[in-house]
């Protein structure tokens, strides 16, 4: 090839490799939309209506994120639409926790799998916590553990998701943490929300709740229970009164994580435009304290940090479901 020749070649490749950068630096979605897995009110709408104010108000997309929700299956519903019909939507994100992460371990989601989305980012986590009456005879989490590792029967734990669900989990990692041999034998209760379980623990017909903190939070103020522990990293921002499982020695952690995905076969303009945009978000100075109000701990994974995370969290979760006979 001649000299000529090779400089027409680099100058076309120049070119080419200069459009995809600027293509990608311009990239701005058409209307875009946050789909909610969930009715109005839960901790996937909570994730699109945030998503969409901060990315707003932070100056981070033109105009407004119109938030959709879309229940059914568990977060089943959404995540088929996503991936069947709307897989090249370079305009669409969804919000995620660790309840997709679950149903995707334990098989609920027919035919799906974790690959087949484009997993975004988590930007905070809201740590689960276990609790007793305020009357209760165990004062600290050994205490309560040490009754189960004598007689896994005869502690009760009630949660506000079914069984094989994350506030059924927690304590299942915790009776593995313990020593437990067999943590079938454990004991739980599933109501349809947290307020029942909180409920049942104020009659006294269960003995310890496993929920999110957000839900335990009020009763914790009120005076009406006692947290024997938060399933966190480090005590919680604003309660560090509040012990932790680790620091009693058990190394378990309860991340309920808040986060999005999007369509795997949409653009790489588009992931990287997404990505961006939310990682700003998550660090901004306003975003973090609003988290930490609303009882959430900034917890942040992008890129290839959060395709590991998700990974980790789904085999952690098979792991225990199939111990439990979830699943074979």
């Amino acid at each position: 090839m001649s000299i000529r020749s090779t400089a027409a070649v680099a100058a076309i490749l120049a070119a080419t490799l200069g459009a995809s950068a600027v293509s990608a630096a311009d990239f701005k979605p058409k209307n875009p939309e946050c789909i909610a897995p969930s009715a109005p009110g839960g901790g996937w709408d909570f994730i699109c209506r945030t998503t969409a104010k901060f990315l707003f108000e932070e100056g981070l997309i033109d105009g407004t994120i119109q938030v959709s929700n879309m229940t059914g299956g568990g977060g089943g519903v959404a995540y088929a639409h996503v991936t069947n019909e709307r897989n090249e939507d370079n305009n669409l994100i969804v919000a995620a926790s660790n309840g997709a992460t679950s149903r995707l371990a334990q098989g609920a989601f027919p035919g799906a799998s974790a690959d087949d989305v484009d997993w975004l980012a988590t930007f905070g986590a809201e740590y689960g916590a276990i609790a007793v009456a305020k009357d209760s005879k165990y004062e600290t989490l050994k205490d309560l553990m040490d009754a189960v590792l004598e007689d896994p029967r005869q502690v009760a734990f009630a949660g506000g998701s079914a069984v094989g669900g994350y506030d059924h989990i927690k304590p299942l990692l915790l009776g593995k943490a313990a020593g437990i041999e067999d943590v079938r034998q454990m004991k739980y209760v599933a109501f349809s929300g947290g307020g029942e379980a909180i409920t049942a623990l104020l009659s006294g017909s269960v003995t310890a709740v496993s929920g999110d903190f957000s839900e335990i939070r009020g009763f914790v103020e009120s005076g009406d229970i006692r947290i024997l522990a938060v399933l966190s990293p480090e005590r919680l921002t604003n309660f560090q009164d509040l012990p932790t499982a680790r620091e009693q020695g058990y190394d378990v952690l309860g991340a309920n994580w808040r986060g999005l995905y999007m369509p795997k076969g949409a653009s790489p303009e588009a992931k990287e435009f997404w990505t961006g945009a939310i990682r700003k978000m998550a660090e901004s100075e306003e975003f973090q304290k609003f988290l930490i109000d609303a009882s959430i701990e900034p917890f942040n994974n992008f890129g290839e940090d959060m395709d590991k995370f998700v990974a980790e969290n789904i085999e952690e979760i098979t792991s225990i479901s199939r111990e439990i006979g979830i699943i074979q």
